[in-house]
């Protein structure tokens, strides 16, 4: 099992890490503000906003988009502010999170679908895993448009899509496995199935390397975890803390970032800059979207 070490703290709690023009760019949570990192660990705050910001991702002519979690909203960068870019509130049940944008601009958004710190506070995670509400994947269209992705899915969280463009690959984190679509030529998805089942690890930021494996955040222990197609475990890298996100990136694509934080229940994560980002070196280069 590999280390990864300590590049940044003093975040609230990080997500959606994307590496882009050289800077690992992330949003925390409770600073309200998509920052970024340099090589050397020094973070920079991009853009500050009222509601907490989640998934990021760029449309081919730069524009960042940023997911706004309370609002049910993707926000689009417009000059040196962020304006509207689609309303998900008609398909969207509970808190945005995470978000892949593809090449052509297209994202798939997921959200929480119920107030999960509640359900967890009442029944227990266990509970939770047992019975819990299922939501909505909803895809954007470059035009801003919003469209039903897929339903019933057990909290979309982390998504990638494969190098062809072809696949979508989603972190159902209450199911405890990655799924797979095929995307179609108009961005509609097809042949649901499981890409790998994740044994008691609860699935949360995910990336893919180019020999078509998947490193996994895991939201329940301190641990980023590569997965092979199927569910084979093929690398463990320890955190301090435990990891819910994670992203490929540096000169030559092997520097594997994860957003780590003391907790991510909002009341303790709100309360404490525990939120860090570590680092270790990965056999593999990332591939695909994000």
């Amino acid at each position: 099992m590999a280390e990864a070490n300590i590049l940044a703290d003093g975040l609230y709690f990080g997500e959606g890490p994307r590496w882009h023009e050289g800077r690992l760019w992330f949003s925390d949570f409770y600073d309200h503000a998509v920052k970024s990192m340099d090589p050397g660990g020094a973070v920079t705050i991009e853009h500050q906003l009222e509601d907490q910001p989640s998934g990021l991702g760029w449309l081919p002519d730069g524009r960042l988009l940023v997911v706004s979690m309370r609002e049910l909203k993707v926000l689009r960068q417009e000059g040196d502010g962020l304006v509207e870019h689609a309303d998900l509130s008609g398909l969207a049940r509970h808190l945005c999170n995470d978000m892949v944008v593809d090449g052509s601009g297209r994202a798939w958004v997921g959200n929480f679908g119920f107030d999960l710190d509640a359900e967890v506070e009442q029944k227990g995670a266990e509970g939770v895993l047992a019975e819990h509400p299922t939501t909505n994947l909803v895809r954007v269209d470059p035009d801003g448009s919003v469209h039903l992705a897929a339903a019933d899915m057990h909290f979309p969280n982390g998504s990638a899509i494969t190098p062809d463009g072809a696949t979508l690959i989603v972190a159902e984190t209450l199911a405890l496995q990655l799924t797979a679509f095929d995307i179609r030529a108009d961005g509609s998805l097809a042949n649901r199935r499981v890409w790998a089942p994740v044994g008691m690890r609860a699935p949360d930021g995910i990336c893919l390397d180019a020999d078509g494996n998947a490193w996994v955040a895991n939201a329940l222990a301190p641990e980023c975890v590569l997965f092979a197609p199927g569910g084979e475990v093929l690398a463990t890298v320890a955190t301090s803390q435990n990891c819910y996100a994670c992203m490929l990136g540096g000169a030559d694509g092997r520097d594997l970032f994860m957003v780590t934080a003391g907790s991510s229940d909002h009341s303790e994560a709100s309360a404490a800059r525990s939120g860090r980002i570590e680092m270790t070196r990965a056999p593999s280069p990332g591939a695909g979207w994000p």
